[in-house]
């Protein structure tokens, strides 16, 4: 057993027992992925304390959690930055790894009226590659009816990322043109459907053989990264979205109208330390000083984009593009695999079938 694991199993409680909605009783251990260490090679199954909700949270059965680059990021620690943040010197702070989570509400935590006991919800929570995990009730909406459990387990971050990007940073109009890159990506497969959704003409930037995966997202046009220099072309954008980027912002600045808008959500690349941050770092900086808006922004995890990129979802605007489904045994795997830039549209591990 992990030194992770036997730390959790040592703090074990008692059984949980459900409120007076059900007569069912949560057990007191889980199987769960933990870790000792930063690195995907340290994550390991193991068994358990299911954690008990606070005052403002909810205790979830979970069903599936998404795979994306933060939780990849806290994982491995890198670039260290994340250790210095506050995440873990040594090791995560957090030994089960997740984020993103879709399930059922078994136990409310106190002062929590939102929920009940039995509700399908999505959203934001700890630890989710477990079969239990607890979420603050205000990082969590309804299910949408039109989606499965592994559809909304992988909607949350990347989803409401791509909402923010657009809407609140990007501040996109109908009949702009946007570019976005990263399109075959988590973040980017909801950026197109939503920039499309919105009526912008959509560019999509994405490896050949990824094209036409993200054509059946909505873009107007896509762009195979590996054969073409797609900011060296005549087009101008009135927005561009650049997910996990490396390029530099001069270069990102010449594909711009003259008064458009660069919105730099992540990166990758740029060293350990720092990884991408320090094109973000000098977008800022440049911007006051320039027609064109450089930005950047780390999403807020707000009520409100979840509950509006769920009615999305709902309307048929926007369908979770869910990748290659792992077991929970898998999870280290799905992180090694994203990583690698084998995943397409959002992967997703799945703890329980529906």
């Amino acid at each position: 057993m992990t030194e992770a694991a036997e730390s959790v199993r040592r703090d074990a409680p008692a059984a949980i027992d459900r409120p007076a909605e059900s007569t069912e009783e949560i057990p007191a251990q889980m199987t769960a992925i933990v870790q000792d260490a930063y690195g995907c090679d340290r994550l390991a199954v193991a068994e358990v304390a299911v954690p008990r909700p606070g005052p403002d949270e909810v205790l979830l059965e979970v069903h599936a959690a998404g795979v994306d680059r933060g939780v990849w990021h806290l994982a491995v620690g890198l670039p260290l930055l994340v250790r210095v943040a506050g995440f873990g010197l040594r090791r995560p702070k957090t030994p089960t790894p997740g984020l993103d989570v879709a399930g059922r509400v078994v136990a409310v935590g106190a002062g929590v009226t939102r929920f009940r006991v039995g509700d399908d919800v999505f959203g934001i929570g700890r630890g989710t590659y477990a079969e239990y995990a607890v979420a603050k009730a205000a990082k969590l909406a309804p299910k949408p009816a039109r989606a499965s459990f592994e559809e909304a387990g992988v909607a949350a971050i990347s989803g409401i990322t791509a909402l923010q990007a657009l809407t609140v940073i990007g501040r996109v109009q109908a009949g702009q043109r946007v570019l976005v890159t990263g399109a075959s990506g988590g973040v980017g497969s909801y950026a197109v459907q939503i920039a499309h959704a919105l009526g912008a003409t959509v560019t999509a930037v994405a490896s050949g053989r990824k094209a036409a995966f993200v054509r059946s997202l909505g873009a107007d046009q896509v762009i195979d990264y590996e054969t073409t220099d797609y900011l060296d072309g005549p087009d101008r954008y009135d927005l561009i979205i650049d997910i996990g980027g490396r390029s530099p912002v001069r270069r990102l600045r010449r594909a711009l109208t003259r008064t458009g808008t660069l919105v730099i959500v992540g990166g990758e690349g740029g060293g350990r330390v720092t990884g991408g941050f320090g094109r973000q770092f000098r977008a800022s900086a440049l911007s006051p000083f320039v027609p064109q808006r450089l930005t950047t922004f780390v999403s807020p995890e707000l009520t409100v984009d979840i509950e509006r990129l769920g009615a999305m979802i709902d309307d048929g605007a926007v369908t979770p593009a869910v990748g290659r489904r792992y077991s929970l045994a898998q999870a280290g795997e799905a992180l090694t695999d994203l990583a690698s830039g084998r995943a397409e549209g959002k992967s997703v591990v799945v703890v329980r079938s529906a």
